[in-house]
């Protein structure tokens, strides 16, 4: 027989890859493509069988305009891929439109409770709310969860999730006891991210809590007990309801903060209900705190960076946004406020960086920054961004600022052009 009868099979380098690499070559694929490498020879049959992280989305099924079709198609794939999986399965994530509601999904976590599941991630479309079915309070081991577009109901038995460290629940509806008790029933809870548009009362006690993210409305927050929370990032926006929170009852017992981010409406928030008393909380640790949309014309706004930043003597970096609808408001009178609220001895002895955006040449904008000019002796840079609305009478602020004392001889005041 001539050369061209002679047929060379070239040797099969990738099936004989270890095992632990050909799964991180599969868990790079959708899981689609991970099932269909089985036609690739018989050693491929079922290696798609044995994936510990499992990821499953709308892309799992061919596009169809049926959209019962889709869902009926996409249900079954999951089955028929849990059925034939073989071996432990460590992360779960589902994230569908196509499901509102299927008896299925109760049998898939019955049977990922079974298999020890260690991360969840449940994610639905946004036009209904998906009650959560039973099972899921059996994933006994979980130490990631995260839901989205789900209501939660607890039952009475359920004590928490024992080895969970890190929860993310967004537009989830639960009572407000069920969260109270979910939360200080995992006892390792490590990071906390929380939005709700459902004006939920929430007392938050995590001996363990690091990391804390809250957003939407809330008609009541008071962290209780987080001895070792140390980053807060809060987006709370104002509703109808009437908010019975102030700066005290929220940050009291978060005293080992080491960075703090407030947007929207959070100095607006933790105003209310507050007396223009100092408070007597000090928080030790605190580095960096950023503030966004403080409204320099709504004076108790103004107390609640004031004391927060007096009751952080070891701020190291400041970032203060000016409110967006500050045109349309009155400004407010008290003229001598800095004289009265702020010591004259008060020091930032590690304060380093200030940025002030969104400037709109108010007297208690420019009563801030001098005092903090004043009390920085270490101060670096300080970046003034004026608003690209500022009226023309407010914009001499700019040169009455190059006039003030500095505490530092190393201060350098920047300008920077508001790009918005």
């Amino acid at each position: 027989m001539g050369r061209r009868g002679i047929i060379r099979f070239k040797k099969d380098h990738i099936s004989d890859l270890p095992q632990s690499i050909i799964e991180t070559i599969l868990t790079k694929m959708p899981l689609r493509d991970a099932v269909r490498t089985s036609i690739l020879s018989s050693k491929w049959r079922y290696k798609w069988a044995t994936l510990t992280h499992l990821e499953f989305d709308d892309k799992c099924v061919s596009r169809t305009h049926s959209k019962s079709h889709a869902k009926s198609n996409l249900v079954n794939f999951i089955t028929r891929f849990l059925f034939l999986h073989d071996g432990p399965i460590n992360g779960f994530a589902l994230s569908t439109t196509y499901l509102r509601s299927s008896p299925n999904i109760d049998q898939w976590l019955l049977f990922l409770s079974r298999k020890d599941v260690k991360e969840l991630v449940l994610e639905f479309g946004k036009r209904k709310l998906f009650r959560a079915p039973s099972c899921l309070y059996s994933c006994q081991k979980l130490v990631r969860l995260k839901i989205v577009n789900w209501e939660l109901a607890p039952p009475l038995s359920f004590k928490g999730f024992p080895f969970l460290k890190h929860l993310i629940l967004k537009h989830v509806s639960i009572a407000p006891d069920a969260i109270e008790n979910l939360i200080s029933g995992c006892m390792f809870l490590e990071s906390l991210n929380l939005c709700s548009y459902y004006a939920l009362q929430l007392k938050i006690r995590a001996p363990n809590l690091k990391d804390l993210i809250l957003e939407g409305n809330f008609k009541e927050l008071s962290l209780e007990y987080t001895p070792k929370l140390v980053a807060i990032c809060v987006n709370l926006l104002m509703s109808n309801i009437i908010s019975s929170c102030n700066f005290d009852k929220f940050l009291g017992g978060a005293l080992s903060l080491e960075r703090f981010i407030g947007r929207d409406d959070f100095t607006l928030y933790t105003s209310i209900g507050n007396t223009i008393g100092k408070t007597q909380m000090k928080y030790q640790q605190l580095k960096v705190i950023q503030l966004y949309e403080v409204s320099f014309e709504n004076i108790k706004e103004v107390m609640v960076v004031v004391r927060f930043i007096l009751n952080a003597p070891n701020l190291e970096e400041l970032q203060i946004s000016g409110s967006w609808e500050s045109l349309s408001a009155t400004e407010a009178p008290d003229l001598d406020f800095w004289e009265k609220e702020c010591p004259s001895d008060s020091t930032f002895e590690r304060l380093k960086i200030v940025k002030m955006t969104h400037m709109n040449g108010f007297r208690h904008e420019i009563g801030l920054i001098g005092f903090l000019l004043v009390s920085s002796p270490v101060l670096k840079t300080m970046s003034i961004t004026p608003s690209v609305y500022m009226t023309e009478d407010k914009s001499s602020f700019l040169i009455e600022l190059l006039r003030f004392k500095r505490a530092s001889t190393e201060a350098e005041i920047i300008f920077v052009k508001d790009e918005v």
